[in-house]
């Protein structure tokens, strides 16, 4: 709406002329124009969807990538070297391009005694897809041969070459990163620009994290509950960076220019500028807000569509055991929401909206990605859609995107990417381009740097929060000729939930205040009062650590005892002594680089306590299993509560997170009872018939099928259907029976009814012999 002025369609006011003046006062003049010519008009080869080349175009700024580059090149030029530039530009917004210019543009920089500038300029980027995009960008931008030089994996020696003859351009990886650190640090006579591609401060300002070792959970709960939470890929890039200016204080030979949309509080504190009221805040702004309202990105929000999870719960024994209140109420929301028939149900919503309401959406070539929980969730939500799509003979196929090898403990077989798609992984970005391939189930895969324009919906089964829900559900707001708008449907948030996540990244984000030195030494003296070690140990620990020829065996030794003494604490001071440990390594791995600490003890005291809480032992602090075999799922329906568009209140202010008790109240408990009945009140409702009686032939079916005897009656190369049938109805009265606790009025109504009785057994007989003899169960 033009007349809404909180939209920016509009050019600002120019109380001194025409709105659109600035066109040919300041983007038309005649220095203007050279600049353009010289710096930004580059001549690029176009590509189809399938990567072929199809021609070339002139290629020419947008108004905000020319304005950004231009600022920064004009305050590094008039500033000495060692600044740092936050430049906060939206997804979509053509972030790769800005960055193409910007290096080349710093290329050219000569100081007032004709020196260059910068000697070499190195562009890091960790993702590998929009690495490659990154890449080819700068490349294209080439226009005299070896200007660029571009290293990979760990090629130090090629990086060491590249930084020797002071190659204009160098495009590093996260793998080779730190490499450059070291050469950097060898040269502190030459000068540097570091262009970061997506900075974000890593959460724990240490080196980056191993890859993620194979989990093997033996339920779908458990496999949330291991799943590993998010990291961004953003983070693996920082934490080598942060690293770095923890050992050098900020050198004031290399200047850091970080590029990002959605820049965290600790970014903001790394990389942003106070601003005129002692606020953090980015060198160059263009918000979502306005790439929205410019047609740049499309607005994910605009068809956000939140479904509510409605059941009940039956207790299953007789007495009724006590549980603290708030654990117990939340492991059995996540019971319902991970059970087999939670999945069922969902596959079959997203399988009729998307027939429905999607595919034909962009000329009929719409995609949509399924998000799930984790890795075991993204493969059963593989096999169920893989399933439905061969009952119903739907037209397109399901991908699947996760790393590693995960163990289905119901099937006892393992299972990668690869091996579920039929092809190897490093493909399944480019095949999912195939028009056949319309769904993409992912597991912390391509929720970030994953760039499809024929996406179009998204189906989210995950709580999302803060930058992750803004980088996940912004996979859709690409925009193509076809593409009008977006949808999203989600199983897991509400649309105040996800207003939240938004609301600071909309606009401007800006960080209120400093995080505070002081609270380092107040945790340190909080850890001190468990007396699990004494000031020796640290001192000793602290020598070996910093020593020359420092061994490790020896850390061990020093850190043994103090592991042993811990393990003595009672478990709540267990729990209090780990959370302290964590939040002081956390604020003094962030601190260090923004402040220098002249503590030399403190920083010993930090190697110590980095490495301890690493030798800690883990804790299962969830409930114990039987509060989820004390109970079953009556019925189970997921309705529609929330449909429309998310509206944002722009509020860009980022406060500082209040701080958690270390001591956390003692929690009350109840009776399973009184849970259950808790549960039943807030979230179910009036199931019908229909409901219950879905929910009790799907368990039906699942026992059926994981008997091992039945399903070798079921060969019909040794009987035939008829004799099938007979041995059927034994098993179908024994599986009735061990589910007299799951539902007694329908098992009453099979007993009773003979009509009712005969109809469901055939029912149940037929989808049985459909899955086993086809194959598909």
């Amino acid at each position: 709406d033009p007349t809404d002025p909180d939209l920016p369609e509009r050019n600002p006011n120019n109380h001194n002329g025409y709105d659109t003046a600035y066109l040919w006062e300041e983007v038309w003049n005649t220095e203007s124009v050279l600049d353009i010519l010289e710096h930004f008009i580059r001549e690029v080869e176009e590509r189809d969807e399938n990567g072929k080349k199809t021609g070339k175009k002139l290629l020419f700024p947008r108004y905000h990538q020319l304005d950004a580059v231009r600022r920064l090149v004009l305050h590094a030029r008039s500033n000495p070297t060692g600044e740092s530039y936050l430049v906060q530009h939206s997804a979509g917004s053509g972030k790769s391009n800005t960055i193409g210019w910007l290096a080349y543009y710093l290329a050219t920089l000569y100081d007032d005694e004709d020196r260059r500038l910068f000697d070499s300029i190195i562009v890091i980027t960790d993702r590998r897809v929009l690495d490659q995009q990154l890449q080819e960008t700068i490349r294209q931008f080439e226009q005299v041969k070896g200007v660029v030089s571009t290293i990979s994996g760990r090629k130090a020696k090629g990086l060491s070459e590249a930084l020797s003859e002071n190659k204009d351009i160098i495009v590093v990886t996260v793998q080779t990163f730190p490499h450059a650190i070291h050469e950097i640090a060898k040269r502190p006579g030459n000068r540097f620009a570091v262009i970061i591609d997506e900075a974000h401060s890593s959460q724990t300002g240490a080196s980056a994290r191993s890859v993620r070792e194979v989990l093997s959970p033996k339920t779908l709960e458990e496999a949330e509950y291991h799943e590993e939470p998010d990291i961004d890929d953003e983070d693996l890039v920082n934490s080598q960076i942060e690293q770095y200016l923890k050992t050098t204080q900020r050198p004031k030979n290399i200047s850091f220019f970080a590029f990002t949309a959605t820049p965290k509080q600790k970014t903001l504190e790394l990389f942003g500028r106070r601003n005129r009221m002692g606020e953090f805040e980015a060198f160059h702004l263009y918000s979502m807000h306005q790439a929205i309202a410019e047609n740049f990105i499309l607005d994910v929000l605009a068809n956000y569509t939140t479904f509510k999870v409605y059941f009940n719960l039956l207790k299953k024994i007789e007495d009724d055991p006590m549980y603290p209140r708030r654990k117990a109420t939340a492991l059995l929301r996540s019971y319902v929401d991970l059970h087999e028939h939670a999945i069922n149900k969902k596959c079959e919503i997203i399988l009729d909206h998307f027939s429905n309401e999607v595919m034909h959406r962009i000329g009929g070539q719409a995609k949509a990605m399924i998000v799930t929980r984790s890795r075991l969730h993204a493969v059963r939500y593989k096999r169920t859609l893989d399933r439905l799509i061969r009952e119903d003979h739907l037209p397109f196929k399901a991908l699947v995107a996760f790393s590693g090898e995960v163990l289905d403990p119901d099937l006892q077989g393992k299972f990668t990417e690869g091996g579920m798609n039929g092809f190897p992984d490093r493909q399944t970005a480019d095949e999912f381009k195939r028009p056949e391939n319309r769904l993409l189930v992912v597991a912390n895969k391509y929720q970030t740097g994953f760039d499809q324009p024929l996406l179009h919906t998204m189906y989210v089964d995950k709580k999302l929060s803060g930058v992750a829900a803004v980088q996940t559900l912004s996979r859709l707001n690409r925009i193509h000729p076809q593409k009008s708008d977006t949808m999203v449907l989600d199983f897991a948030n509400d649309a105040q939930e996800i207003e939240r996540s938004f609301a600071p990244y909309y606009e401007k984000t800006l960080l209120e205040e400093p995080t505070d030195p002081n609270r380092l030494y107040d945790l340190q003296y909080q850890l001190d009062q468990a007396a699990i070690y004494t000031a020796d140990d640290v001192e000793a620990f602290g020598n070996e650590y910093f020593a020359e020829k420092g061994r490790q065996e020896m850390l061990l030794t020093i850190i043994r005892p103090v592991v042993e003494n811990y393990t003595h604490l009672e478990k709540e001071d267990r729990e209090t002594f780990k959370k302290a440990l964590r939040q002081f390594v956390n604020l003094y791995a962030f601190l260090s680089q923004i402040i220098t600490f002249q503590d030399v003890a403190l920083e010993k005291y930090y190697q110590f306590a980095r490495y301890l809480q690493k030798a800690l032992p883990k804790e299962n602090e969830r409930l114990p299993v039987d509060v989820i075999e004390n109970i079953d799922m009556d019925s189970y329906r997921i309705q529609e509560t929330s449909s429309g568009r998310v509206m944002i209140n722009a509020d860009g202010t980022l406060k500082q997170p209040d701080e958690k008790p270390l001591h956390p109240l003692p929690e009350e408990k109840v009776p399973l009872s009184e849970i259950i009945q808790y549960i039943n009140e807030n979230f179910g409702t009036d199931f019908t018939n229909e409901d219950k009686i879905a929910y009790f032939a799907d368990d039906m079916e699942k026992r059926l099928i994981d008997n091992t005897t039945l399903r070798q009656t079921f060969n019909p190369e040794i009987n035939s259907r008829e004799n099938v049938r007979i041995a059927f109805n034994n098993f179908f009265e024994e599986t009735l029976v061990e589910m007299l606790s799951t539902n007694k009025e329908i098992f009453k109504k099979i007993n009773d009814d003979e009509a009712f009785a005969r109809l469901f057994k055939d029912y149940m007989f037929n989808r049985i012999y459909v899955q086993i003899v086809a194959g598909t169960g």
